[in-house]
């Protein structure tokens, strides 16, 4: 598999990714990242605007300076699950999350400082597997958490099944960063289809979703946020070969197979 991953910079670099002009990637592994991105840099492809109030869980992480770079899901008051590769090797001190915030140029909501990162054992990188980590906060947020799918929730991965992504991520690949919250409906995909556009897809690790002809997807900065099926956090997005292009759906990371390393995480 190619290098497809959505996370480009570390939080450290987005200092350096500052200096760059708008909306630009530097090189070819960069330009198909769906993670550490500035709010210059676009959301989801295909999506229409989505009401927080709706999806209190969604969040967004940010480094100290407010960037936004990770999306993330509330599954416990002071826990958050997101995707490893957003924060893998980061300092704790130098990530926030923020929740309830809709639109990201308000002041509403909550912002919480990162006490704790657990990245799975198993990680190395977005193309491995095991792209799943999980935040503790020094606060207990007051919005309704969601539940995590759990092994025995085969059904919600059913081929064909609707699937809801959100984010503040990219529209169009290589295009501007959503300044509010997104959401897009796509069909779960076989794990056969997957393997056909991705040839060292792990059926155990992780699930596909999205549209043969392409055109609605997660993209850059859309890393780490949730992919749910009723009501349930069933995916993490992951990665992809770049963003809503046909026969390339996006990657994400299957929840319900890390379900027991989450919830031990989570606590009681």
């Amino acid at each position: 598999m190619a290098d497809i991953r959505r996370r480009m910079w570390s939080v450290a670099g987005l200092l350096a990714a500052a200096t760059l002009s708008s909306g630009l990637l530097t090189t070819a592994a960069n330009a198909s990242d769906r993670d550490a991105l500035t709010a210059k840099v676009p959301p989801i492809v295909g999506g229409q605007p989505a009401k927080i109030a709706d999806h209190p869980w969604v969040v967004y992480l940010t480094d100290t300076q407010g960037n936004q770079f990770c999306g993330g899901t509330l599954a416990k008051a002071n826990k958050i699950v997101t995707a490893a590769h957003c924060v893998s090797g980061e300092k704790p001190e130098l990530v926030q999350v923020v929740a309830g915030r809709e639109d990201k140029q308000t002041s509403e909501g909550k912002v919480a400082k990162v006490t704790g990162i657990w990245v799975h054992p198993n990680f190395q990188n977005a193309n491995s597997g095991a792209d799943v980590a999980v935040l503790t906060l020094d606060q207990e947020l007051q919005q309704q958490p969601l539940a995590v799918a759990e092994k025995g929730d085969t059904s919600l991965y059913e081929t064909g099944k609707t699937s809801t992504v959100l984010g503040w991520g990219a529209t169009a690949e290589g295009g501007q960063a959503s300044q509010t919250l997104q959401k897009a409906e796509v069909p779960l995909v076989s794990d056969q289809e997957c393997q056909k556009a991705y040839p060292q897809y792990k059926s155990d690790a992780m699930v596909c979703a999205g549209l043969p002809q392409g055109g609605v997807d997660s993209c850059q900065g859309d890393s780490g946020g949730p992919l749910v099926v009723e009501n349930k956090l069933i995916g993490i997005v992951s990665t992809g070969n770049g963003c809503a292009r046909p026969n390339a759906p996006g990657i994400y990371t299957r929840v319900a197979t890390y379900h027991d390393d989450v919830q031990a995480q989570l606590g009681s």
